[in-house]
């Protein structure tokens, strides 16, 4: 398994395709990490769509969206899980973030959160400049950090 990169360092780049609910209709598109210079980005890595911890992390993440985008940030979901699992997952669940699919683990890889042919939950916070500010790695999948937890790391980016 590789190494998470370390706080303070350029957060691994990537692009991975996607599917983002907005308004009951469903796009499909690759997404790049570095786009994204300019504002900070949460990576939240969960192990299954529809699994039971996983549904109640993403949907509390989507529930609390407001309280992301007020403090600028993109909030992404990434799982292993092709585009036609992500696309049942968000219109399931009404899911306001996108979800991305990273089949060949390759990110997962990257990120250091490989566990077997599956991963670890994992948050990551990712500054406007691309710079890993904080993050969080589960050993055991059963809990993920909450809303109140991510905000306050995006909160302290402004400082």
């Amino acid at each position: 398994m590789s190494k998470s990169p370390e706080l303070g360092a350029p957060a691994p780049d990537f692009t991975l395709q996607s599917v983002h609910l907005t308004d009951g209709k469903v796009e499909r598109a690759p997404l790049t990490l570095s786009a994204q210079r300019g504002r900070p980005v949460v990576l939240a890595f969960y192990p299954g769509d529809d699994t039971a911890v996983c549904t109640k992390q993403l949907c509390s993440y989507s529930s609390g969206f407001e309280r992301f985008t007020e403090l600028d940030a993109v909030v992404w979901g990434i799982s292993a899980q092709d585009l036609d699992s992500h696309e049942r997952f968000a219109r399931k669940h009404d899911l306001r973030m996108p979800l991305l699919a990273d089949t060949a683990h390759t990110v997962i890889a990257d990120y250091g959160i490989g566990l077997g042919s599956g991963l670890r939950r994992a948050v990551f916070v990712i500054d406007a400049q691309g710079v890993l500010r904080w993050k969080h790695v589960a050993l055991v999948g059963l809990t993920y950090r909450g809303v109140d937890t991510i905000t306050e790391q995006l909160r302290l980016l402004r400082t």
